[in-house]
């Protein structure tokens, strides 16, 4: 596990910036339509990061893989094949932009660098603790409970904004939103390793990175949805990324979606994705 790319890190980062500068969400350009795409309608070419668990892994065991396969199935694509590159800075300039693949099969909503299909996901930051330790209960950062507790967050994702408020930043670990995955394991695996050995008390994680890990590390943690926050927002919607020009795939991605969201969301609940419906309730399985 310890040399699995830092699982999620662009997507946590892009959801970090959103958060960030709310003006953001930017309106879509009329693309070229049918007659420009560059599509290819014999195989779905899936950009994605070699190791990036929970969501892309080059042996196919991420959800984004298994959610590859569907597209290709229901889209009447022959095979699915990958334009591998780390999620890393230039990761859509070398692979969607470069028309080496024709789409990213997740991608937060609200970034101008692909045009979004609709959302098929909306998910949120998590709070993991053990049981018994004097947290069972507890569902905000803002909880009296937490004072005094060690809080591991990574640095820059939006929970971390509730700790400064709630003033917990001065006994809270941080860890760094980007590492060298060469090297370095995922943070989602340090951190719950660090809960697990007692380092800290409490790690806030984005939740489809949480829920992978926790099941691997320890399936006796709590998680609890960040559903009752003030502040900093925490659920997003995460979305297919497909290029500006091409409007004819991404309409044929959302009448996918719609009609075929019972089975996405069977994928996501099978790698404990913890999903939010838009009244911020969460959607048990």
């Amino acid at each position: 596990m310890s040399t699995r790319r830092s699982c999620g890190l662009y997507i946590v980062s892009l959801i970090a910036a959103i958060a960030a500068v709310p003006t953001a969400v930017l309106p879509q350009t009329a693309g070229l339509g049918a007659a420009g795409e560059l599509v290819d309608p014999d195989v779905l070419r899936v950009c994605a990061d070699p190791s990036n668990m929970p969501f892309t892994d080059e042996s196919g065991e991420g959800f984004e893989n298994k959610l590859a396969e569907l597209v290709a199935a229901k889209t009447g694509r022959k095979s699915v094949a990958y334009t591998w590159y780390p999620m890393a800075t230039g990761f859509v300039r070398n692979t969607l932009r470069a028309n080496r693949c024709d789409i990213i099969i997740g991608y937060a909503q609200g970034d101008e660098l692909v045009q979004n299909t609709n959302a098929y996901y909306r998910s949120t930051y998590v709070m993991v603790f053990k049981k018994g330790k004097g947290l069972d209960g507890v569902e905000t950062i803002e909880d009296p409970k937490l004072a005094g507790k060690k809080v591991g967050v990574v640095a820059g994702t939006p929970p971390s904004a509730n700790l400064a408020k709630a003033n917990l930043m001065r006994t809270a670990k941080t860890y760094p939103l980007m590492v060298d995955t060469r090297t370095m394991p995922s943070m989602a695996e340090v951190m719950l390793k660090d809960l697990q050995n007692d380092v800290i008390d409490v790690a806030l994680l984005w939740g489809p990175m949480a829920g992978y890990y926790v099941k691997e590390i320890n399936p006796d943690f709590v998680v609890v949805p960040l559903l009752k926050e003030t502040g900093s927002q925490m659920a997003y919607r995460i979305t297919m990324g497909v290029r500006p020009s091409d409007q004819e795939w991404k309409r044929t991605l959302n009448t996918l979606i719609r009609e075929n969201q019972s089975e996405i969301d069977r994928i996501l609940q099978q790698y404990q994705v913890p999903l939010v419906d838009e009244a911020g309730n969460e959607i048990k399985g």
